[in-house]
C-alpha cells in the first residue's frame, strides 16, 4: 500500500457492468480532486477497461486482511450483498462504509446511481456523518470445544440442512430455555438486518438506532413459535437436537459453519460496529416507504389536521 494525503477505498461488483462503469467515473472524478482512490488487484482490469485511469494515486492493492487501512472512507458500488462483503473486508479499521445502490432494495446503501455526482462533491467536501450498527459475535460450540467464532451485520441464521427434512431446536435466552421449535431453522438478527432475511421469515422492522437482539422462528412447526425481541446485553442461543437434525449456520449469507446434532450455537452483541457513512438525515420512516414501495396515499400529517380543525 502506498501513503496519500487522503484515499478512499473502492470496493466494486465488477461482474456488473454498470456497477464497473460508474465505479471508474467516480473515480476519475476523485482523482481530477487530487484525491487517491485504493482498488483490489482482481479489480483493476475491468476498472481500467471501463476507463480508470492509471497513475501513482491509483493504489492498488490485495484483498486481504485490512486492505481499508489508511483510508477515510470505503465507497460501495453494488448492492446490500457487496455493501455485507465490504464490511467484512473494513472489519478491524474503524473506515466508513458508504453504499451506492446499484442492486434491488439496497437498505444498507446511502445513495442510488443516479446521485453519484453529488457523491462525489460530498465526498471530496468531506461531508458526511457515520452511523454506528450494532453487530453480533456469534460461536459455535460442540461439546466443550469452540469449533467456530464469526460474526454479522445482518444476521445468523441456524437452517435445516437437508431439504426433505425439519431440524429439531431448543431455543434458549439469558441461560433459560424457552421453546422447542422444529421447522426450517431460526434468525437471530440485529436492528440493521431486521429489513432482510427476518424480515421475509415474519420478523419485526426495527429501527436501526434502537439497542436489541432479535430471534425469529423459520416455518417452525410449534404452539409458540413468535418473534422474540431482547436486551441488547442478552445471549442467544441454540441447540440442534433430535436424531436426524443436521443443520447449518449462516453469518450475512457469506459464512458457513455446518452443524451437527448436539451442536450449540451462542449468539451475543458484537464486540465491533459497523461504521456506516450518511450523506442525509432522513426519518428511517422515509426510507422505509421508498425502499419497500409502500402505500402512503391520503396522509395528511397532525399538523395539517391540526390547521383544519379536525384533530390528530
Amino acid at each position: 500500500m502506498t501513503s496519500h494525503e487522503r484515499t478512499v477505498l473502492l470496493i466494486v461488483h465488477v461482474e456488473r457492468e454498470e456497477a464497473t462503469k460508474v465505479a471508474a467515473t467516480f473515480a476519475n472524478d476523485l482523482l481530477a480532486e487530487g484525491v487517491a482512490v485504493r482498488i483490489f488487484d482482481t479489480d483493476a482490469g475491468p476498472l481500467h477497461d471501463a476507463g480508470l485511469s492509471a497513475g501513482p494515486a491509483v493504489d492498488v492493492v490485495a484483498a486481504t486482511e485490512n486492505p481499508a487501512a489508511g483510508c477515510e472512507l470505503a465507497v460501495v458500488f453494488g448492492g446490500d450483498g457487496t455493501i455485507l462483503r465490504a464490511a467484512e473486508m473494513c472489519r478491524g479499521s474503524a473506515t466508513p462504509l458508504l453504499g451506492v445502490n446499484l442492486g434491488h432494495v439496497g437498505f444498507l446503501a446511502e445513495a442510488d446511481v443516479e446521485d453519484v455526482h453529488e457523491v462525489v462533491r460530498r465526498v471530496i467536501a468531506r461531508s458526511w456523518t457515520v452511523e454506528e450498527r450494532l453487530t453480533i459475535d456469534v460461536s459455535v460450540r460442540v461439546g466443550d470445544d469452540v469449533v467456530a467464532q464469526t460474526w454479522a451485520l445482518n444476521e445468523a441464521s441456524v437452517e435445516k440442512a437437508s431439504r426433505e427434512r425439519m431440524v429439531d431446536l431448543v431455543v434458549e435466552i439469558d441461560a433459560r430455555p424457552v421453546s422447542r421449535w422444529g421447522g426450517d431453522g431460526v434468525v437471530c438478527a440485529t436492528p440493521t438486518g431486521s429489513t432482510a432475511y427476518n424480515f421475509s421469515a415474519g420478523g419485526p422492522v426495527v429501527w436501526p438506532e434502537v439497542h436489541a437482539l432479535l430471534m425469529v422462528p423459520i416455518s417452525a412447526h410449534a404452539l409458540f413459535a413468535r418473534p422474540l425481541v431482547v436486551s441488547p446485553d442478552s445471549t442467544l442461543a441454540i441447540e440442534v437436537v433430535g436424531v436426524q437434525s443436521s443443520a447449518v449456520l449462516w453469518c450475512d449469507g457469506r459464512r458457513m459453519v455446518d452443524l451437527p446434532v448436539g451442536a450449540r450455537v451462542e449468539v451475543v452483541r458484537g464486540h465491533e460496529s459497523v461504521r456506516l457513512a450518511r450523506l442525509h438525515e432522513a426519518p428511517f420512516a422515509d426510507r422505509l416507504v421508498r425502499k419497500f414501495d409502500l402505500p402512503v396515499q391520503g396522509w395528511r400529517g397532525a399538523a395539517e389536521q391540526r390547521r383544519n380543525g379536525s384533530g390528530a
